[in-house]
């Protein structure tokens, strides 16, 4: 019954048509926009206009939400979802979107709790996702991202790729996939190119991925997400295996674009 009511709320959105101011964002802010086929741009405007409307936005630092934030948001993460089976992020309920680089609270102990380990200091971050509550964004990173693909950083890919890995309930960089076959290649394939990415990290040298996919799994599925996206032709040469299996998990083939 929820499901029903979900599609037809989605039905009465879609029958309304994608505002002109929209598609001039579009067209401004979201370079991957430009380069995807009629079609496809078709159906990411579709996206984009359920995403927008099912998700609750909430500015903070001062920062006054618009349609240009939103739209821009929307478009890259619903670009990774773009040939996916999906239900429109359904474990991101709220964005929370900062105009800068903001500075996390460090975790205080509870009354009765004892320190056993050291507690994580105040740290900066330009985006987070939570396994449960919400996504934080920071608009200035945002554009820059989505305005140069070549640079290969974007936090809005890489905090949505962690939201995609969280779908089947674990963070551990392998999000849902259709059999065991591309299970076993997956595994295979990121958990060498993962160990590659350590060792050379460990060894100082310079690599392809950024190091911080070296942290953990998840890390690495998100970085090698924004290269994938971003930088397809050097990942293609840098590392033509991780290429292969996230393009058959994505469903998409950028390099070609």
């Amino acid at each position: 019954m929820l499901q029903w009511l979900a599609n037809r709320r989605r039905k009465k959105i879609l029958k309304a048509p994608f505002p002109p101011a929209w598609e001039e964002i579009l067209q401004h802010n979201v370079a991957h926009y430009c380069m995807l086929e009629d079609e496809e741009r078709t159906r990411l405007r579709a996206l984009i206009q359920v995403f927008i409307a099912e998700k609750y936005w909430e500015g903070c630092g001062g920062l006054e939400l618009t349609d240009e934030i939103r739209v821009t948001i929307s478009a890259q993460a619903c670009l990774l979802i773009l040939n996916l089976p999906h239900n429109y992020y359904e474990n991101v309920e709220t964005i929370i979107v900062y105009p800068s680089t903001v500075i996390l609270p460090g975790r205080k102990l509870a009354f009765f709790e004892t320190a056993l380990e050291p507690i994580e200091p105040e740290y900066p971050i330009i985006g987070q996702a939570f396994e449960q509550g919400p996504l934080i964004l920071v608009w200035d990173e945002v554009l820059h991202g989505s305005r140069h693909p070549e640079a290969g950083y974007n936090v809005v890919y890489h905090e949505f790729a962690h939201k995609l890995d969280m779908l089947d309930g674990a963070a551990d960089g392998t999000p849902s996939l259709r059999d065991r076959a591309e299970y076993r290649d997956w595994v295979q394939t990121c958990s060498r190119e993962y160990l590659r990415l350590r060792q050379e990290v460990e060894r100082g040298k310079k690599t392809f991925l950024n190091a911080y996919g070296a942290v953990n799994e998840a890390e690495f599925f998100a970085v090698a997400t924004e290269h994938f996206f971003d930088q397809p032709r050097l990942m293609i040469k840098h590392a033509p295996d991780l290429y292969r299996v996230l393009s058959e998990y994505y469903r998409q083939n950028p390099a070609q674009r």
